[in-house]
């Protein structure tokens, strides 16, 4: 497996052709083949897509985690644990304040990673021939129980998102009755490492991962409410 880190990317703003400017860097790192994933930064998506706001004062800030909350989960001062709209459980709702264009900006999540990652999936697709070529759209999100964070899959085209291996054989020949693998989360997260928030390459391609095309969504990857441990 290969990972490819797509450079020379300009600074994206709102109403940019991100798919367009996408197309021309994967040209560069030597184009586009059947069962490359392209993975691209939420940030650049969101700017794109116009999800830009103000947050000068923490007032404002909080409004805006209210507002793209589902509901609050846990509060520990000025921290907020949601649960947005999208279904996702990350901290002040997935609001980040770096790498914004002007001070007192905040960048919010896309309204639907999956149709965000679906419409640069076809525009890749048109560009290099190739059906429903696999996007993902990655962010940053922290982990319970463990320290640090680690890209995740908020948007999927292209592939099933999880890996479904009940009742196969593990190599003891166990039947497995739980295993279920989130191999778009391990997709975003191998590609972070040739991206990352300091390095200003805002998207790669994964090569030869051998993941399984399909017309997955992320919101496949979302802990069902019966399920969850800790709501």
């Amino acid at each position: 497996m290969r990972i490819d880190p797509l450079r020379g990317l300009p600074a994206i703003d709102p109403g940019d052709d991100l798919a367009e400017l996408l197309a021309a860097a994967i040209e560069q790192a030597g184009g586009l083949a059947v069962g490359d994933v392209v993975v691209v930064a939420q940030k650049v998506v969101s700017k794109a897509e116009g999800r830009v706001a103000t947050a000068r004062t923490q007032v404002e800030l909080e409004a805006l985690i209210r507002a793209e909350a589902r509901r609050v989960r846990r509060r520990r001062g000025d921290l907020f644990i949601v649960e947005t709209h999208h279904g996702f459980v990350c901290a002040t709702a997935g609001i980040d304040h770096s790498n914004t264009s002007a001070a007192g900006t905040v960048i919010l999540l896309p309204e639907d990673p999956d149709r965000s990652a679906a419409g640069v999936s076809a525009r890749l697709g048109d560009r290099f021939g190739i059906v429903d070529p696999p996007v993902i759209i990655s962010d940053s999100f922290g982990r319970a129980w463990r320290d640090g964070t680690v890209d995740v899959a908020i948007g999927v085209a292209g592939l099933e998102p999880l890996a479904d291996l009940r009742g196969t054989l593990d190599w003891s020949g166990m039947e497995l009755e739980s295993t279920q693998v989130a191999v778009a989360d391990e997709l975003a997260a191998a590609a972070h490492l040739v991206m990352g928030k300091a390095d200003g390459v805002p998207a790669a391609v994964v090569r030869g991962s051998g993941v399984a095309l399909g017309e997955g969504r992320a919101t496949e990857l979302v802990m069902p409410a019966e399920r969850d441990l800790f709501p």
